[in-house]
């Protein structure tokens, strides 16, 4: 059976989509980008305060699952450049440690949501 995981601490969908979903004991969560979950505005600043945003959202999914980024299975990483790598892994390493870190993808890609320099999705089980 597949739950719907909705919390008001990340941003609302701004789309046809959730903010995870779950089954068994799976969550897959949808792309998380820098948008303040009060405001809904992009955070200023550059790529480290717009992860720093991303993975605050992301926490605050997987907590609503019942998740933890201890128990991320897998990342999939988006960034507008590649140029942004290093600065991007330096917050990232914040929420993962190196030992348990979750497999991951890293990808460049055009063009972001509302012009955004990175997003981040997670496929975690539940504790």
């Amino acid at each position: 059976m597949k739950t719907i995981i909705s919390t008001p601490n990340a941003p609302s969908a701004i789309g046809p989509y959730n903010q995870a979903t779950a089954f068994d004991k799976l969550i897959f969560t949808s792309g998380q980008i820098a948008l303040n979950p009060q405001t809904m505005e992009i955070v200023e600043g550059g790529v480290q305060e717009q992860t720093k945003q991303v993975m605050e959202n992301l926490k605050a999914v997987l907590e609503e699952a019942g998740s933890s980024f201890e128990n991320v299975l897998k990342t999939t990483c988006y960034l507008s450049d590649m140029d942004n790598f290093v600065a991007f892994n330096e917050i990232y390493g914040l929420y993962f440690k190196g030992e348990t870190a979750p497999a991951r993808s890293t990808v460049a890609v055009k063009t972001l949501p509302k012009n955004v320099l990175v997003e981040v999705d997670t496929i975690a089980f539940k504790n």
